[in-house]
């Protein structure tokens, strides 16, 4: 590669692909060690209910000898990328693993909790496949992913003959209640800093689990649980285990004694030859995390191009008119009344997102028009925020902005183009990530996913009013909090402190509660808190590329429309479906 395209203003685009490429292929290579195939299926469930799932399929595994079958469940607004750790391991260890799409997620057709969750024809269509023993099936589920299972396990209680519920529980309004005999051979892996200890086993704190009395009439005692011993017969199917990692509820996803407990509870109750390779009990022998890293490094060169592309097609001819500094700022020094704004602009957005969560739930029942329930109350939070920047910005002055002149009539759709074409070459990359590798990019359940037809349908009606924030709270930022004198890497730090350093403090205030006295400082929000950890990383690359744009356009206006397109976009993809 010649030094002059190295050295042009396409460089950062270059090293985002080869980026996105290195982070891809080592999770592919990671994901497919010991020759594991994965294959993207798609089966009719009930009620003509299409259901979507990635298929492990070990070396072991054919026709002519059956390998033991799992069926691994992600959790409510997750996916079945999700389940990579506990698919990875087990695949490597001799099982055939269909990661399901539950019911709503992912791309499996709505509506979400519909036909048992999608459960009880998952594990058909496991069945159904002639490389799978069927007298050798065990399922496993995280959070509402266990009652996915636990829908299955009712629904064919001959079909299965171990379960693993991680961070999950039977009962709870969603499943049926645990008793001596149901559900058969059961580990249940239950975190000790759980933020839904209350719902799942009624116990204030995940570590006080071992005393629920639900978990005892599951186990069939009245004394408190025993962690790690095996209570009743494997052979009965009446065998039950607890086992209690200090990790989060999400932390099960990506913790290796969760998946080790999970690893060993298999090889107890599935009968089965393990395949040359890593042992059924070897702890260090996992590799999954390594995929995890992968992923998150093609998210990182995910973020890359999208920069790199934004500078270097403000090169081209086309975009040219577009290119423009800024002219004036705000405020002339870091005062007492800056400070003030940018605390209150860090602040508010999280203060306020609690009860403007629980405020779209009433308001903005999910239909055909706006399907996703979380969705929409992210996007209530949005615009009331927007409203509440703006008229912060109209309260406390600064020195009036002119920003470059962007209007409709002359450079909008210029704007809107350009906003399009950074887009369309950010998706184009992780469609060939996923066509090439099997991977999309991700860290845990922070995960960026393609559109379905039916979430793009959805995404463009998102698309307005979470463009509608961005135009709004942008202007506030560059308008309202730029400082004369800035270095870039000055105004890069300030304005991602101002988006999204209010949720990192108010996160780390809230896990260092749970972690210190084992409970968040707000226990009855454990849904809306997970939520919120997916802002941090969000708003910071929503700062990075709004500073970008208007560092090279002078405007906030491109930054807002990209914004608005890659977020609704990621949101849209990750949640589930209430409606169809």
């Amino acid at each position: 590669m010649s030094s002059a395209i190295l050295k042009s203003p396409w460089r950062l685009f270059i090293s985002g692909c080869l980026t996105i490429f290195a982070g891809s292929l080592l999770a592919y290579l990671v994901q497919t060690s010991g020759d594991i195939t994965i294959k993207d299926v798609r089966f009719t469930g009930n009620n003509g209910q299409t259901l979507s799932a990635l298929l492990y399929i070990p070396p072991n595994a054919s026709a002519r000898t059956p390998a033991p079958g799992v069926l691994a469940v992600h959790g409510y607004i997750n996916s079945r990328e999700v389940q990579a750790p506990f698919a990875i391991e087990l695949a490597r260890r001799g099982y055939v693993v269909l990661a399901l799409d539950q019911s709503g997620h992912g791309y499996s057709d709505g509506p979400a909790f519909s036909n048992g969750f999608g459960g009880p024809a998952a594990l058909r269509y496991l069945r159904s496949l002639d490389l799978v023993d069927k007298d050798n099936i065990g399922m496993e589920g995280h959070s509402m992913g266990g009652w996915t299972v636990l829908a299955a396990a009712a629904a064919m209680p001959d079909a299965y003959k171990s379960i693993v519920l991680q961070g999950s529980s039977t009962g709870s309004g969603m499943a049926g209640p645990g008793t001596p005999d149901w559900p058969r051979n059961v580990a249940v892996v239950f975190a000790q800093f759980d933020e839904f200890a209350p719902l799942m086993w009624e116990v204030p704190k995940g570590s006080q689990v071992a005393d629920s009395n639900k978990l005892k009439a599951l186990f069939d005692t009245e004394a408190t649980v025993d962690i790690g011993r095996v209570y009743g017969s494997i052979a009965d199917g009446n065998a039950r285990v607890l086992h209690n990692p200090p990790v989060t509820h999400p932390g099960n996803h990506i913790s290796h004694t969760a998946v080790q407990h999970t690893i060993d509870w298999f090889a107890q109750t599935l009968e089965h030859d393990p395949i040359e390779g890593p042992s059924s009990r070897n702890l260090e022998g996992q590799i999954w995390f390594f995929k995890e890293v992968g992923t998150l490094i093609a998210f990182v060169g995910f973020l890359m191009l999208m920069l790199g592309s934004m500078r270097g097609l403000l090169t081209l001819p086309v975009f040219a008119p577009l290119a423009q500094a800024p002219g004036s700022v705000a405020w002339q020094v870091r005062g007492k009344r800056w400070w003030v704004v940018a605390v209150l602009s860090a602040i508010i957005p999280v203060a306020t997102f609690y009860p403007f969560m629980g405020f779209g739930a009433g308001l903005i029942s999910a239909s055909s028009l706006l399907p996703q329930g979380i969705s929409n109350q992210v996007m209530f939070w949005a615009i009331a925020n927007a409203v509440l920047l703006t008229g912060l910005g109209l309260v406390v002055k600064a020195d009036k902005v002119s920003f470059s002149v962007i209007s409709w009539q002359s450079k909008g759709v210029l704007a809107l183009l350009f906003a399009l074409s950074t887009v369309l070459i950010a998706y184009s990359s992780l469609l060939l990530a996923d066509y090439f590798f099997k991977v999309d990019f991700r860290f845990w359940f922070v995960g960026l996913k393609l559109l379905s037809v039916d979430q793009f349908q959805a995404m463009l009606v998102y698309l307005i009013p979470f463009t509608l924030f961005f135009m709004l709270s942008l202007r506030a930022l560059h308008g309202g909090l730029s400082v004369a004198g800035d270095s870039r890497r000055y105004q890069y730090v300030s304005n991602a402190m101002v988006m999204a350093g209010g949720f990192i403090v108010f996160l780390l205030a809230q896990y260092g509660s749970l972690f210190l006295g084992g409970q968040l400082l707000t226990p009855a929000q454990p849904l809306n808190t997970i939520v919120m950890i997916q802002f941090a990383p969000l708003l910071l690359m929503v700062s990075v590329i709004s500073t970008c744009a208007w560092r090279h356009t002078g405007s906030y206006v491109p930054g807002a429309l990209i914004n608005g397109m890659w977020v609704s976009w990621y949101i849209v993809a990750g949640q589930a479906s209430q409606a169809v």
